[in-house]
């Protein structure tokens, strides 16, 4: 939950977490959508899915004991070399250095480093310095201190330099380089999406769909969903739903545009209330689920806050 959460935001979630699956046997037994459920909210939906995979790994390959070397860490799904790293050196004392964000940026700072943290070269230095550096007889204390002092002290913006522990030494405090350490190459592009959302209400319920492939929400339930290139007019949202379904839609409203920011997209949302031709036959990936069962989905964080909005 920690490689992309902040710790105040993800507490109640990880409470929740290991008290509906208490046990790696338990959580391999769940189901995906309620996985997905119980990380509504946290984003980066593959780590949930990934956990799910791993957690099955464990208990299916390694008889439901976590594997204790780097080397089998690294084979369960979404383990990479950072948490591998945390995994062993905290729970198994193996030697290891993690180089985290928070590491990487109280490095930069205390050493004066100003190779990009994003580069080939970059990631090989810090990762020489933080092994060199561990306190191979505490190897768990080690990682826990860097990183929490990069999380509560060394911070991006403002940091506290007045109860650092290691100002006295820090190459970024006596130069005066602070606000320009770390060092990155450059930023991912961004890109606009623009989603149009059919609310289709029949009876006591409305249709959803589950998101497949490599796109992001993968797994989660949303409504059927137009994407365009821009924002559309009334007229052009009936020329798309007649050119990917058929003639005869009525559009009966329409909501404001809402703006949901990703790490690289920007979705941009507009939920349309249409009503279909008589004889409309809805796609295969379309389910009819009944308003009262809604919220046994899990859905995207933008769906939710229309649903809290009164659908």
């Amino acid at each position: 939950m920690l490689q992309q959460t902040r710790v105040e935001q993800g507490q109640g979630y990880y409470q929740r977490f290991v008290q509906r699956w208490p046990s790696v046997l338990d959580l391999a037994c769940a189901h995906e959508n309620d996985v997905l459920k119980e990380w509504q909210g946290l984003g980066y939906y593959s780590r949930a899915r990934n956990l799910l995979k791993a957690a099955r790994q464990v208990v299916d390959n390694h008889g439901g004991k976590f594997p204790q070397s780097h080397a089998e860490l690294l084979k369960l799904k979404g383990v990479g070399d950072y948490t591998a790293a945390a995994i062993g050196s905290i729970c198994f004392a193996l030697p290891e250095a993690v180089v985290d964000g928070n590491v990487y940026r109280v490095l930069s700072r205390v050493f004066g480093i100003d190779t990009p943290i994003d580069s080939t070269a970059g990631r090989l230095q810090f990762k020489e310095l933080a092994t060199d550096l561990l306190d191979t007889a505490h190897p768990g204390d080690h990682n826990q201190a860097v990183m929490e002092l990069g999380a509560t002290v060394c911070t991006p913006r403002s940091p506290d330099c007045s109860r650092c522990p290691v100002q006295a030494r820090c190459a970024a405090f006596a130069t005066g380089t602070i606000a320009i350490l770390p060092v990155k190459e450059g930023k991912t592009k961004t890109r606009d999406r623009f989603f149009n959302y059919l609310r289709i209400a029949t009876g006591n319920g409305i249709y959803m769909r589950q998101r497949a492939g490599k796109d992001i929400w993968t797994g989660l339930y949303e409504l059927p969903l137009l994407e365009s290139n821009k924002p559309l007019s009334n007229e052009a949202m009936e020329t798309e739903l007649r050119a990917n379904f058929s003639s005869g839609w009525e559009i009966s409203a329409k909501s404001e545009a809402a703006r949901h920011v990703l790490s690289h997209q920007i979705i941009h949302a507009i939920f349309w209330t249409v009503i279909p031709p008589k004889k409309f036959k809805p796609p295969t990936d379309w389910e009819h689920v009944a308003l009262k069962k809604l919220d046994k989905l899990a859905v995207p964080r933008l769906i939710d806050r229309w649903f809290n909005d009164g659908l």
